[in-house]
């Protein structure tokens, strides 16, 4: 079954899918591993892994080569950050075959103006609604594969207001989009509004020290949210226990300080399938 398939069904079945954000192959299967029906690919997360902040500094073939090695390191649906498209509709559509070449359900795309910011960041600027539209109907044409999900972000509420928002977000789900994604409300209140205006399946963006206000995800599924995403979490817990056993190794010499925290070298190696691949090797072997 395509991973677009099978993220619409997993979007009918019921409950929300809630998709922590990875970046890179092997948080992607820590992912799937814990038992989560789909992956996020979070283009922040994927930004801040080389080092640099979520500005929309990496270029198209440097988020699609990643998104690849996410795709292919697991079974499960990847929902990928498409950023802005990258430029405009004609870059939107170079985006979407490449994306799709890469294996992708379903991605976001927003309404900023390039090159974008993080959506909890400040003083975001956003493009004309019959911009963003056009842009939509140029990737829904140039997507090949009619269950690709196509999610349309805007950034709105801190740039319009509440009523201007809503506006986009009926404006872009007439353009072809799939689910509307409402970036950074900032109370219970706003989340249940949007949920109660907006009639389609929605995403949100649920993380720890946002700008959103955490929701248990079956409250957000009784309101019609059909994902919850969870973008940066688990790269900012790797960077703690990083930063700790960086402290252990510097103050004792060595890490066993902080063996009980990390996963054992068997463990590291399962999580790989690296008993698979030396059994493969020794099936081609000359």
């Amino acid at each position: 079954m395509k991973a677009s398939t099978r993220l619409r069904q997993l979007m009918a079945g019921g409950g929300p899918v809630v998709a922590p954000g990875g970046y890179d192959g092997i948080s992607a299967k820590m992912i799937e591993r814990s038992g989560f029906a789909a992956v996020y690919a979070s283009g922040g997360a994927m930004a801040r892994a080389t080092g640099l902040p979520d500005l929309g500094l990496l270029s198209m073939a440097e988020i699609t080569d990643r998104l690849a090695t996410m795709v292919d390191a697991v079974t499960v649906p990847v929902i990928a950050d498409a950023d802005t498209g990258y430029g405009n509709a004609l870059n939107a559509q170079h985006m979407v075959r490449a994306f799709e070449r890469a294996g992708v359900a379903g991605f976001h795309i927003e309404d900023q103006h390039f090159p974008k910011r993080c959506g909890h960041y400040d003083d975001k600027s956003i493009v004309p609604i019959r911009e963003m539209t056009q842009k939509l109907r140029a990737v829904r044409d140039a997507a090949t594969d009619p269950d690709l999900v196509v999610i349309a972000r805007t950034d709105g509420l801190a740039v319009e207001g509440f009523e201007a928002t809503i506006d986009r977000a009926h404006a872009y789900m007439e353009a072809g989009a799939d689910v509307i994604f409402v970036e950074a409300p900032t109370t219970v209140d706003q989340i249940e509004q949007i949920a109660e205006r907006l009639p389609y399946p929605k995403l949100i963006n649920m993380f720890a020290g946002g700008k959103t206000p955490l929701i248990p995800t079956d409250r957000l599924g009784a309101l019609g949210y059909a994902i919850v995403i969870i973008p940066s979490d688990l790269q900012r817990a790797a960077l703690w226990a990083m930063e700790q056993t960086l402290d252990a190794i510097r103050r004792d010499g060595d890490s066993r300080a902080m063996q009980d925290r990390m996963v054992s070298f068997a463990e590291r190696e399962a999580i790989i399938g690296t008993a698979d691949w030396l059994a493969r090797d020794k099936t081609y072997a000359v």
